[in-house]
């Protein structure tokens, strides 16, 4: 079904520069003056990776490749690609000795959990070359996956922000041809790249088209699932997709803290005028 796809079209020349400004002022409310990146090789980081760099500079943005020994040699090839394109600095630090410890500690281990710690495991890097670089993370989540809890929970959801977390990935790659990211990028199959020849589609089993169509109507159209059906969406995909959204609600929350005094972190002490600002 591609009925609704035509909704989701944005202007790119103002979600760019609005998106350009955001990262730049925000970064900057925050004392610093340079990002870091985790390079996927993906549409989404390489997005993310091209706004920042246009605004801080290339020279203060730093991508980093940290590729487990099953990650596949284009995923490293493309991100690659995205590095020379920009010119932004870069590292490349290979996560497998980190890993494989912990691995092999429990054998039996499933394929999620061990992605789970590859994920892990690169949002330590991130963080400690955060560190390093005095730059702040930037995440490359964009809405379809923040709504589907598709992510790591403190692995690649962790972030000092998220710039395409409002942009569904339909408007990511629409955005990313706007701004010149390679075609190659934009058109391959979307992969987290934590197994030979895992897919986030494949994982999901169902398309991001779909999802992103069906997402728009519920969450912004606030359509209820009964006119999503009767927008032509299958019965049973909606209320799985909805399932979803509501299960795993958790991933888009800070920490919940019990409410036992007048003024509670995350409840009430929420504004810029707790701080004298």
């Amino acid at each position: 079904m591609e009925r609704f796809l035509s909704d989701l079209e944005i202007n790119t020349d103002l979600a760019h520069r609005l998106l350009t400004d955001f990262i730049r002022e925000e970064i900057g409310k925050a004392g610093f003056r340079r990002a870091v990146v985790g390079l996927s090789g993906g549409v989404d980081s390489s997005l993310v990776a091209a706004l920042a760099a246009g605004a801080l500079g290339p020279e203060n943005v730093l991508g980093l490749r940290m590729p487990y020994k099953t990650s596949s040699q284009e995923s490293l090839d493309h991100a690659r690609l995205v590095i020379d394109w920009l010119g932004i600095r870069h590292e490349t630090i290979e996560i497998t000795p980190m890993v494989d410890p912990l691995l092999e500690r429990f054998p039996d281990m499933s394929p999620v959990r061990a992605g789970n710690i590859m994920a892990r495991q690169r949002m330590i890097i991130l963080y400690d070359q955060s560190a390093a670089f005095n730059g702040l993370v930037v995440g490359t989540g964009n809405k379809t996956e923040i709504l589907l809890g598709y992510s790591t929970l403190y692995g690649d959801s962790a972030a000092a922000m998220h710039p395409l977390g409002d942009l569904y990935k339909h408007q990511v790659r629409q955005l990313a041809r706007a701004i010149g990211v390679p075609e190659v990028i934009v058109e391959k199959p979307p992969s987290a790249d934590l197994w030979p020849g895992q897919t986030d589609e494949g994982e999901l089993g169902y398309t991001y088209n779909d999802a992103d169509q069906l997402l728009y109507l519920l969450v912004d159209r606030r359509y209820s699932l009964q006119e999503a059906v009767e927008a032509g969406f299958p019965e049973d995909f909606v209320h799985l997709v909805w399932k979803t959204v509501r299960r795993t609600h958790y991933k888009r929350s800070l920490p919940l803290i019990p409410k036992l005094s007048q003024r509670t972190v995350g409840i009430d002490f929420l504004y810029l005028r707790d701080w004298g600002a």
